[in-house]
């Protein structure tokens, strides 16, 4: 199997109409950030279209609104609308979205790719995709005034707060102009989920289900309809320059998964932990799935297949390959887990989890350790590669997200709502349900799972013990011997090295995060509060798979384990 070069950026390259329409997540809506928002907050823009944009429709349109689900297979709301008459394929650039503090313009560079070819694509069909810029509920105002609105169509989005709020205004808009709004499900989530209880049984019955095939055509809407993808910089997205960035768009998808599933993937499982075989080990199909390029029906039953294309065969090869995409199976299982807990609870976003760690950590980060952590420069080598890894790709496995997440939280003691907004605008596969639920998992507020504290030293010698990831990223550790590569300031040139000394003890910043965390965790209601977290979000021992052997049975109300899930 060939390794990455890390120094080379281009390393790897039935619908529901009735009801409460968006119902996105049970409980009440509590955040500090973005405020509620109303329909008044965002009056109708008069004149959203050009002048000289005035197509001939001669009916009611039915819309197709795409969000994160840039494909035209495996899309139940095209191939729905297309069955009726002439649709509409719609994308809406919401420029408040991306002023957002977890928006960035790598996200952007990579959904903008995708998004040209998405307009190829439906172009082929016959429609190409409209393309408007503006507040969604103004645009489907004025168009439902201009040549009216037969239906939406959208499929389900488990996003960010932001987007939470804009689908309720959308709603609340369609109610009132009597529009139907049907929104099928996308992921393995579901929506006013009353119990956890045969939710693996659910997410396995509905990836089994037929991949819907893509329209064969699309019948053509009269006139020019607006096209136009802006820039980052038209968006007003700061410069962020991610050279190692995977391409966006459905063709890059399909490779990337055929790659895996035909030779990256064979030792996954074994290979996922260390950032020095991850980066070819790893499906990396995460920002395709968060971007909706590729489905997850499409990546389950491709890897269910490769499973029956070996399961005759009983040589080395095919046993790996078997236990490497029951594994990948498992993390598909969690991916949807985790964004099954920000459906149901919204607030975690915002707040923590459990509210006995309230005022635990400050409610200002300490400027300078915030400064150096998200610059990678806090004098721990593996951290800091790390950090610098994920700036140049945008991408990085899940166990050194994790030790990232939980060195902030615990040795620099560090507020993880700051820290989880600076990872998030890294991460080109930002999924807000999966980031923000193992943003507090890493941090220990959700009082149900076991508090994992990384050893940055450790880390470093177990995943990188030669150092050659360290030195990829920090050449400023050239001339430190890799006796030393991973505790450089016990080297005697260590004073004539441009690296900074430990931010921190790391070992007594450790000892006392552990024990304030532990003090808290013996309080009184603390267990009878976690008891009710974990009932409402927590896995079921029936279900889910996470590496192909049976998993030990815990005892009630026991902590749920550290997961890892990388895809």
């Amino acid at each position: 199997m060939n390794k990455p070069d890390f120094t080379s950026p281009g390393s790897l390259a039935p619908i529901r109409a009735e009801g409460d329409r968006v119902g996105r997540r049970s409980g009440e809506l509590r955040r500090p950030h973005p405020r509620k928002q109303s329909i008044a907050d965002h009056p109708i823009t008069p004149s959203l279209l050009p002048k000289a944009f005035d197509p001939l429709v001669t009916r009611p349109l039915d819309i197709v609104w795409f969000k994160r689900d840039l494909r035209v297979a495996d899309h139940c709301p095209l191939a729905e609308a297309a069955r009726t008459g002439p649709v509409l394929p719609l994308y809406i650039v919401e420029p408040e979205l991306w002023a957002q503090p977890d928006a960035s313009a790598r996200q952007w560079a990579f959904a903008a790719e995708s998004l040209r070819e998405l307009q190829n694509s439906l172009a082929a069909l016959g429609q190409p995709l409209c393309v408007m810029t503006g507040d969604a509920v103004s645009i489907f105002r004025d168009l439902h005034a201009r040549y009216g609105i037969a239906t939406l169509l959208s499929h389900q989005e488990t996003g960010n707060g932001w987007t939470f709020a804009r689908d309720l205004r959308v709603a609340a808009w369609a109610r009132e102009a009597g529009v139907p709004w049907h929104e099928p499900r996308q992921f393995g989530v579901i929506r006013r989920l009353k119990s956890r209880d045969g939710w693996a049984q659910s997410w396995d019955s509905a990836m089994a289900e037929p991949v819907t095939p893509p329209p064969a055509a699309l019948h053509p809407l009269d006139g020019t309809w607006p096209t136009h993808i802006p820039t980052g910089s038209e968006l007003g997205l700061a410069p962020d320059a991610c050279p190692g960035r995977q391409p966006g768009g459905r063709t890059a998808a399909l490779a990337t998964l055929d790659g895996f599933l035909a030779e990256r993937g064979r030792d996954y499982r074994y290979e996922m932990s260390s950032p020095i075989t991850a980066f070819d080990a790893c499906s990396r199909l995460s920002p395709h799935l968060a971007w909706g390029t590729i489905s997850m029906r499409e990546v389950s039953q491709a890897a269910a297949q490769r499973i029956r294309s070996v399961g005759h065969l009983n040589d080395h090869a095919s046993k790996s390959w078997r236990a490497s995409m029951i594994s990948f199976i498992g993390r598909q299982h969690w991916h949807c887990h985790f964004m099954q807990k920000l459906e149901d609870e919204p607030r975690l976003e915002f707040e923590n989890l459990h509210p006995a760690y309230d005022g635990l950590r400050p409610d200002v980060a300490d400027a300078g350790r915030l400064a150096a952590w998200c610059a990678g420069e806090t004098g721990f080598p593996f951290v800091d590669a790390c950090m610098r890894a994920l700036d140049r790709h945008g991408w990085l496995n899940f166990r050194m997200r994790a030790m990232l997440m939980s060195f902030a939280s615990y040795h620099l003691w560090l507020p993880w709502r700051d820290t989880g907004l600076h990872l998030a605008r890294r991460f080109v596969d930002y999924e807000p349900g999966i980031h923000w639920s193992q943003v507090q998992m890493q941090s220990g507020t959700t009082g149900i799972n076991t508090m994992r504290v990384y050893n940055p030293v450790k880390q470093g010698i177990d995943q990188d013990p030669a150092g050659t990831f360290v030195r990829a990223y920090l050449p400023e550790l050239d001339a430190v011997p890799d006796s030393f590569i991973h505790e450089p300031w016990h080297w005697p040139g260590a004073s004539s090295l441009r690296y900074p000394p430990p931010i921190v003890d790391h070992a007594a910043a450790a000892k006392a995060a552990k024990d304030a965390l532990h003090a808290l965790r013996k309080g009184s209601g603390h267990r009878d509060a976690a008891r009710e977290i974990a009932a409402k979000h927590g896995s079921r021992k029936a279900g889910i798979p996470m590496t192909g052997r049976k998993p030990k049975a815990a005892p009630e109300a026991a902590p749920v384990a550290q997961l890892s899930f990388d895809l």
